[in-house]
């Protein structure tokens, strides 16, 4: 989207010259660089969500199972998409994490039976940004601005990040959801 910008404000606006002709249209207000472009980093989507992996997601939050269930995602670079990788059902944090790459960005759900300290039982949502220290900058590049319409797709509110796969533990995921009450 383009948006006037008064030439005071921008650097390569020249000040308009007595004898100058009258804009006439976006194209020549942009070539003399009186517009600018409006980009906004929440919108920026490098990678498309699969049809098929939004299906497996909406299905998935609405499952019935009481287990631990996790799917796995990741970029497929060809396709400049996000698809399924892998789908586990029964599954602790701990074996989870023993299932990720150690030195590839992925992005998990993970559908995890909470025990509340005052006995409640719930089951969140979690979606688990694994992104390794030591990946391909354009991996993690290419992951991160994924990451939010992933996110968004998959209408989770629990999102949280690892920097190495031995942070995701039982303890840790207990940690970070006992925010959230």
């Amino acid at each position: 989207m383009w948006y006037w910008m008064e030439p005071s404000a921008c650097p390569t606006a020249r000040p308009p010259q007595p004898c100058s002709p009258p804009l006439q249209d976006s194209e020549t207000e942009k070539r003399r660089g009186l517009w600018t472009e409006n980009i906004m980093s929440d919108s920026l989507v490098v990678c498309e969500v699969d049809p098929e992996l939004k299906e497996k997601l909406r299905k998935f939050r609405f499952r019935k199972e009481t287990d631990n269930a996790a799917i796995i995602m990741k970029v497929d670079k060809d396709r400049q998409m996000v698809v399924l990788e892998e789908e586990l059902q029964n599954i602790s944090p701990e074996e989870l994490k023993l299932e990720l790459p150690e030195r590839q960005p992925r992005f998990v759900v993970y559908s995890y039976k909470y025990v509340h300290e005052d006995g409640r039982v719930s089951y969140p949502l979690c979606f688990i940004f694994s992104s390794p220290v030591g990946c391909k900058p354009e991996q993690q590049m290419m992951y991160a601005g994924s990451k939010n319409r992933l996110v968004q797709t998959a209408e989770l509110t629990k999102v949280f990040e690892i920097r190495t796969t031995d942070d995701l533990t039982e303890a840790w995921l207990q940690e970070k959801l006992s925010f959230f009450r």
